[in-house]
């Protein structure tokens, strides 16, 4: 299914992939000529502590300036509370629903299934929050570091 999307968010999203294109332009040649990055699955090794989520980077360093990708594994039950990023990111989702909503505060009513093979664009400082409500949920993300979170706090019920 395809949702439809208002011009002036046509217009922010083709803007982000044209300055990502050109930030891979200016990098990529001085990586294509050295070396060529190939991972198996069964090399990628998640980190982080057991219930939350893992995550395995596979490309650069989410720290430093400069294109990472990632694998994230969301264990069955785990909810992504409310929080934003400080850079735009892409995401694939590889295996299980992803289920995802914009905003600041927690709300179930919102989210939207998202299977495999669905593709995700969150622009810079986009609050959201996700869950993996049916079962283990693995994502593929990549974006241009710096990486930043930042949580947002959540009204008491």
């Amino acid at each position: 299914m395809t949702y439809a999307i208002t011009t002036r968010l046509a217009s922010l999203l083709i803007g982000l992939a044209v300055a990502a294109l050109l930030a891979l332009g200016a990098w990529a040649p001085a990586v294509a000529q050295d070396a060529v990055v190939a991972t198996l699955p069964q090399d990628i090794h998640f980190e982080g502590p057991a219930g939350a989520v893992g995550i395995a980077v596979l490309f650069g360093d989410p720290k430093k300036a400069g294109v990472f990708s990632e694998r994230v594994r969301i264990p069955a039950g785990f909810k992504i509370m409310p929080h934003w990023h400080g850079e735009t990111r892409t995401a694939v989702v590889l295996a299980g629903t992803f289920y995802y909503a914009n905003g600041d505060q927690w709300d179930e009513s919102k989210f939207k299934a998202y299977p495999p093979g669905s593709f995700l664009i969150e622009p810079a400082k986009i609050s959201h929050y996700a869950m993996a409500k049916d079962g283990e949920v693995v994502l593929q993300a990549t974006s241009v570091g710096p990486s930043s979170t930042i949580r947002i706090d959540q009204a008491k019920q």
